[in-house]
């Protein structure tokens, strides 16, 4: 891994900064090709960034104070600037709800965004996993002695295993699988006929991974032998699933409709 790839003079050019970069740039740029194919604002895709953006890293950070009340009431403001401990269920709360307003802004169907931004998040998502891969920043797994493995030793996180350990990288896991998810999600957005669909694909099929790949990662169950991450995984997984059959209605009409 390499926390620092290199210097601008003085100013470090972090992997991680660098690819959270590239994952908005990315996404924003898919949007706006989507917006395009269905002669919406084009402008929206940018809003959308600048406003996720925002509310993602407050919501990341405002989840951590909860899981952390005590360090977050000792220094309030460093806890909410540190670069490090940002939640990924957090993130994705704190920006749906910082992008309700862009959305109501250009006047587009919120079933429509989320299916133009289901793709791009998986693909934002995978970019910003390379980040974390890079700078060793503690998403890593349990220990391996698979040929894969590896050995964090010079990440911005403290490593905590003696040498010779090497672990699962299981950011790069996530990253690959929903790298995989944006294809599958952007070459069948065309044939989801009912709006919301897509969106709903992405809530569950993220959730199931993020559920899988708690398997191999360090985070302490919270009850009946599942963590956190999985528990509001199955809770976004079943919220996405019911909003699709309200979204069908007892006869099967299709609502929500632009």
């Amino acid at each position: 891994m390499r926390p620092v790839l290199g210097h601008l003079g003085p100013i470090p050019i972090r992997s991680f900064g660098l690819m959270v970069a590239l994952a908005f740039v990315t996404a924003g740029a898919l949007m706006h090709r989507d917006l395009a194919r269905k002669d919406e604002p084009t402008d929206l895709a940018w809003a959308i960034v600048v406003f996720a953006l925002l509310g993602g890293l407050l919501g990341a950070r405002l989840n951590l104070a909860l899981e952390y009340p005590a360090a977050f009431a000792a220094a309030p403001l460093a806890f909410l600037t540190s670069r490090s401990g940002f939640v990924w269920y957090g993130g994705l709360a704190g920006g749906a709800v910082a992008t309700l307003w862009p959305i109501h802004r250009w006047r587009v169907p919120w079933a429509s965004a989320a299916d133009t931004a289901a793709p791009a998040l998986a693909l934002g998502l995978a970019v910003g996993r390379v980040g974390c891969h890079l700078a060793g920043d503690g998403d890593w797994g349990t220990p391996s002695t698979l040929p894969w493995a590896v050995a964090y030793t010079h990440g911005v996180a403290p490593w905590p295993h003696p040498p010779g350990v090497r672990v699962h990288p299981a950011a790069l896991y996530e990253g690959m699988a929903l790298a995989a998810l944006s294809v599958i999600l952007w070459s069948s957005r065309e044939r989801m006929r009912r709006p919301g669909t897509t969106f709903a694909i992405y809530l569950t099929t993220a959730a199931a991974i993020r559920f899988l790949v708690e398997l191999v990662r360090t985070n302490r169950p919270i009850a009946l032998g599942l963590t956190e991450a999985q528990w509001v995984g199955l809770a976004v997984a079943a919220g996405a699933g019911a909003w699709l059959a309200v979204q069908r209605g007892p006869s099967g009409a299709r609502r929500g409709s632009p």
